[in-house]
């Protein structure tokens, strides 16, 4: 006899278009979900998905079968959470991804309002586009795209973020401030290099682009310190010393209340394009709206 959680693995495969989602929905792990699947289409004796590098697709009979099943088990689901053993509702979990700095700036201060649970994940761009790829991600907040019509995933741009260059408040910016009035751009760039810089980690390229698009040509020095992330830089130039570019949105309180100092928007304007990504297929609308809706107030407030 047919196993009816068989059914179910199929059915949160069938509408999370990966083994990963539907591990995930499942609360299994990967292989015990393709042990289900793979014993449904051995006891139905055909094959029930295509198996691409980035999604299962659905097969004729796939489609069928599905059609054949979804009410039973949307029934018997229903059953479930109303006779079963608790007063507990389980709530709906998104799973996020973004810089650290854009979380404890923008999503932090609003969790507590949150009506669903919540799993935030920092890391590279590539990292978090691939996550979101595999199913582990249900929304990513980045300022870049990859055209790849096979994975599924949309771009939506919702903001833009200029990088600029800021200083603590005990470094001497006369002679940069004198250089930037007159235009005076080579000496501009050596008086720059005699400073204290700080960078981070993970978001050196806003220093190297920069510098490029401002001065043509590649740094040709080191920041001092790379530290781990944009906070720590923000949190070593309050009331210090040194140079940093950063994001003008992760900076903008800390200028309002004179903790550094704002130097220079650059002479060609260096932006960046937020984009909401997530899969074509979205699983938690209502939840995902919220997410966006909170970044699309608090980056208008910026």
């Amino acid at each position: 006899m047919v196993n009816l959680e068989w059914y179910r693995t199929f059915k949160e495969i069938y509408e999370g278009g990966t083994l990963t989602k539907a591990s995930v929905a499942l609360y299994a792990s990967q292989p015990g979900v393709s042990v289900h699947l793979n014993s449904l289409e051995a006891y139905v004796g055909k094959k029930l998905f295509e198996r691409t590098s980035r999604k299962m697709i659905p097969t004729e009979d796939g489609k069928l079968l599905y059609d054949y099943i979804i009410q039973s088990i949307n029934k018997l689901e229903t059953a479930e959470q109303h006779f079963k053993k608790t007063t507990q509702e389980k709530k709906p979990s998104l799973n996020i991804g973004m810089c650290s700095e854009m979380f404890q700036l923008i999503i932090e201060p609003e969790i507590p309002k949150l009506n669903f649970d919540l799993v935030a994940r920092f890391g590279s761009h590539s990292e978090l586009i691939k996550d979101l790829k595999n199913g582990i991600l249900d929304l990513v907040i980045t300022p870049k795209t990859q055209n790849d019509k096979k994975s599924f995933i949309d771009y939506i741009p919702f903001s833009k973020e200029q990088i600029v260059l800021i200083a603590g408040t005990n470094t001497d910016a006369t002679i940069i401030n004198k250089c930037i009035r007159t235009n005076n751009w080579k000496k501009l760039e050596y008086e720059l290099q005699q400073h204290i810089w700080y960078s981070s980690s993970n978001e050196m390229e806003h220093f190297r682009r920069f510098w490029f698009e401002n001065f043509n040509k590649k740094p040709t020095f080191k920041p001092n310190y790379i530290l781990p992330n944009i906070t720590s830089i923000i949190r070593c130039l309050n009331n210090g010393n040194g140079l940093a570019v950063v994001p003008d949105f992760l900076c903008k309180e800390e200028i309002l209340n004179n903790n550094i100092k704002l130097i220079w928007k650059g002479k060609v304007k260096t932006e960046n394009t937020l984009f909401f990504a997530s899969q074509t297929q979205l699983k938690h609308k209502e939840e995902l709206k919220v997410v966006q809706n909170i970044f699309k107030d608090k980056m208008k407030q910026a």
